[in-house]
Order: structure tokens, then C-alpha cells, then sequence
């Protein structure tokens, strides 16, 4: 399948739409911020899922849904004696585990993971700012808030969510990669089930995360530049290693009617800025 991209772009760089002059110093606050606090994993069950192209299941490694489903029934009960909440004993044949599923790991089922089963979980730097509890709510702020740690730890950071222009915001999370890690390639949905892009703004204050979009038809990797942009998630997509850290912030929510319409313009005009990183 062939990229389906933005309005005809295989992404859009939103850095000349936005006021990015508080990055600077949301960057030092986030590199601060994740010295001084616990982070959780992400990511590890892209292949159990479904959701990688034909061809590169081979880059999810070893897998956590996989694992979990494989476990002696003594090994199970170990796991749920990990978790932050309640795990039925028949959860394996009844519900899915992780981040915004029925059951979410706990950080310590996350280490045992890693360190028993050798699970590679891609995102190892994961902090939820703003929790989301099903992915289909990810634009839907009722009922949340920033977090008591993101009040507290990430101030500049929620201060310039605050400002980017959503009529609404409803998850905020930052995901960042260890050196030599990559993430895995995978969709967050099916193309087919999609009437429109999903709005949200992924924020990488060093530019130096190489996130790509994949097109399966082509077999073509296409770099997604810039410090603020804007991407189909329902193509795929995944991050090649790198000798260092790196980190990007995402916000989902729903643009408001300006933004949109001068992406829209953009884009069809052929502005090159919208896709070149400027």
C-alpha cells in the first residue's frame, strides 16, 4: 500500500505555522525533567499486534504479547503479582496488555520483561503527561488533565501544549529512544477505517530523531524533517537507530479551523517549507 500522507504530502512541516520560540527551553526542561523522574517503556508489541508491514515483523525482536501468551501458568502468576492493578487469572485469553489497552504494564512487569524474556521494548523513555486510556479517546479531553509530575517537572513543556492552536487536547505523551535503538516499523490503524488524518503535532526540540514514513509499495523510506510536524499515522511508520538518546513530544487533540486551513493551503500551493525541515 502507498503512502496516504496530508494533502498529498508524505508529511507536512508545521515549523513556519507555529511560534516555536519557547522550544529552547522546553528542551532543557524535558532533558532535566527526565534525569529527575522515573520514566516508563513503550512500544514491544507491535508484531503480536498486527500492525507491522509484511516482510520487517522480523524488527520487533522479541515481543511482549508473545511472550505473555507463551508464559507457564507459574510464570503468569508471577507476572500479575507485578502489576499496579488487578489481573484476572484468565486475562491471557481475554485481554490485551500495555498502554492504553485493558491491562497496562506496570514498570516492573516492564523490567522483568526485558530482563527474563528479553523483550525489546523500542521507547524506553515514555512519560504520559496527559494519560489517555483507549486510543480512540486520544482526541477527547473529558475527564483528564496533565498529570501531577507534568505540573511539577514539565511547566514550560505544558505551557507551550497550552498554546499550540487545538480547539481541544487529549493526550500528551513523551517518547524517546535509547542510542542504538530503533522503532519498530508498524500503522497505528487501518487505512481503510480512516475518513481523515487524525490531527495531532509531534515536537522534536533537537531535530535529531529520524522518524520515517514507510511506503509499502515502493519500498521507499521517507524522512520526516522538521521540529514540529505533522504526519499520517496510519501509514507506516518506525525511527532508525542512532549512537544517542533522542526524544519527541506528541499532542493529539483536534486543530482549530485556522490551522487546518493554512496547512491545506500550503500544501496545495507547494509551499516547499511545508516538507523541506525549514
Amino acid at each position: 500500500m502507498s503512502l496516504v500522507g496530508i494533502f498529498g504530502r508524505p508529511f507536512v512541516d508545521l515549523s513556519s505555522l507555529l511560534d516555536l520560540s519557547g522550544l529552547d527551553d522546553v528542551h532543557e526542561e524535558i532533558c532535566l525533567a527526565l534525569a529527575k523522574t522515573p520514566v516508563d517503556y513503550t512500544g514491544g508489541s507491535h508484531r503480536s499486534m498486527g500492525i507491522m508491514p509484511k516482510g520487517h515483523d522480523a524488527e520487533a525482536l522479541r515481543d511482549y504479547g508473545e511472550v505473555i501468551r507463551a508464559m507457564t501458568d507459574a510464570q503468569f502468576e508471577t507476572f500479575r503479582g507485578l502489576a499496579d492493578t488487578d489481573v484476572p487469572a484468565d486475562a491471557r485469553a481475554t485481554g490485551e496488555f500495555g498502554e492504553e489497552r485493558d491491562y497496562p504494564l506496570s514498570r516492573r512487569q516492564m523490567l522483568w520483561l526485558k530482563v527474563r524474556f528479553g523483550v525489546y521494548f523500542p521507547w524506553k523513555a515514555y512519560v504520559e503527561l496527559i494519560p489517555n486510556r483507549a486510543w480512540k479517546d486520544k482526541s477527547d479531553p473529558t475527564g483528564k488533565d496533565f498529570t501531577a509530575r507534568a505540573k511539577t517537572f514539565f511547566p514550560k513543556t505544558v505551557a507551550l501544549i497550552h498554546s499550540l492552536p487545538f480547539t481541544q487536547v487529549g493526550r500528551a505523551n513523551i517518547m524517546g529512544l535509547e542510542a542504538n535503538d530503533h522503532g519498530t516499523l508498524h500503522r497505528d490503524g487501518e487505512p481503510k477505517d480512516q475518513a481523515a488524518p487524525d490531527h495531532f503535532i509531534t515536537l522534536c526540540p533537537a531535530g535529531d530523531k529520524r522518524l520515517y514514513v514507510w511506503d509499502q509499495e515502493t519500498e521507499e523510506k521517507t524522512f520526516v524533517m522538521g521540529r514540529a510536524v505533522w504526519f499520517n499515522d496510519f501509514d507506516f511508520h518506525g525511527v532508525d537507530a542512532e549512537p544517542h538518546f533522542r526524544y519527541s513530544l506528541r499532542v493529539d487533540g483536534i486543530f482549530d479551523d485556522d490551522l487546518l486551513a493554512r496547512i491545506r493551503g500550503a500544501c496545495m500551493s507547494g509551499d516547499p517549507r511545508m516538507t523541506d525541515g525549514a
